[in-house]
This record gives C-alpha cells, structure tokens and sequence, in this order.
C-alpha cells in the first residue's frame, strides 16, 4: 500500500513537472535531503527510538477507549433488546 502510494506521488509530481516545463524551461531533480546546494553532504539525522513508553502512551489509551466504546454499545444493544442470550432453565 505504502508503495503505490509513493508510485502515486511520484507520478503527480512528474505530471505536474511536464505540465510546467515549455520551450526553454529546464527540469532539474535535485535531492537536497541528502546534500546541500552547494554539494557537500549533511550529517545523519538524529534517529528517534520508539521506546516501550512511548508505546505504551499511544496504545494503552486507544485501548481504554476502545473498552469504553465496546461496553456502552453492548449496554446499548441489551437495552434495546437487539441482542440478549437467552436463559434456558434446564433444571432436568
């Protein structure tokens, strides 16, 4: 998905560069994420660790609220009586 994404970007970018490019306008690529104009190259960027706490505060929040979401919509179906189990008394 990420990758037909990514085609698809490339795609708009290159249409939109045709689109604009005419008799005497000239395309050029440049990557400046990796060097500067004048050419030398940058340092590494700084990485970011994605740490057991971080991960923790993003997931541990969606899954309360995704408790809370699933306990008021089953209230909701009993009260309106969409989906109860029924009680059989098998006292054979």
């Amino acid at each position: 998905m990420a990758s037909a994404l990514a085609r698809l970007a490339r795609l708009s970018v290159l249409r939109s560069t045709r689109a604009s490019s005419g008799p005497g306008k000239t395309v050029t690529p440049c990557r400046t994420a990796v060097s500067t104009s004048t050419g030398g190259i940058l340092p590494k960027p700084m990485k970011t660790t994605f740490g057991p706490v971080r991960i923790a505060l993003v997931v541990v929040p969606f899954l309360y609220v995704g408790t809370l979401i699933s306990k008021n919509f089953a209230a909701l179906l009993e009260e309106h009586e969409i989906f109860v189990p029924e009680d059989d008394d098998d006292d054979d």
